[in-house]
């Protein structure tokens, strides 16, 4: 099966018709009263679109499923890549799982806060918490986590924050 073995089932399934039928079969009951009232030539496209896509094969006296076909068509498909570095912590740009190895978790929180702020840059807690809600749901927790690293500064009165 090739990698794109999968539009050829959902192309298949997306037709209404030929969805009912292949329901029918999988069930394991008669399909010719739902085929009953198309034309001939219907008839012979819904049975076709689903045999050739291999969801249905011919056996004596019908049809019967074949639900191999999607555990091929899953095999063929390569999986996406996995993330790896610090981007494995992240999901769509925000942070998803905070590391438990210290390694890890300074990677991550060096990376915030070259993301954060620009060096030498300086903005109120504010500021700073805002920007950090767009990476976390706790932005007090990361702006404290990246005090106690070091990778941000603040003022005694915790005013202001820098790099």
């Amino acid at each position: 099966m090739s990698e794109n073995s999968w539009r050829a089932l959902v192309a298949a399934l997306a037709d209404d018709r030929a969805r009912e039928v292949y329901a029918l079969i999988v069930l394991d009951h008669s399909v010719e009263e739902r085929l009953a009232h198309l034309s001939p030539g219907k008839r012979r496209r819904v049975l076709d679109r689903l045999r050739s896509a291999g969801l249905i094969a011919p056996v004596e006296g019908g049809w019967k499923a074949d639900p191999e076909v999607f555990r091929a068509a899953l095999t063929a498909t390569p999986a996406a890549p996995r993330p790896s570095g610090v981007e494995r912590f992240f999901t769509e740009g925000r942070l998803s799982t905070y590391p438990s190895r210290e390694a890890d978790r300074q990677a991550v929180l060096a990376q915030v806060a070259s993301h954060l702020l620009t060096p030498g840059e300086s903005v109120t807690e504010a500021e700073i918490t805002e920007r950090l809600h767009g990476i976390t749901d706790d932005p007090a927790l990361l702006r404290r986590n990246l005090v106690d690293a070091g990778l941000l500064s603040r003022n005694p009165d915790g005013s202001a924050y820098r790099r």
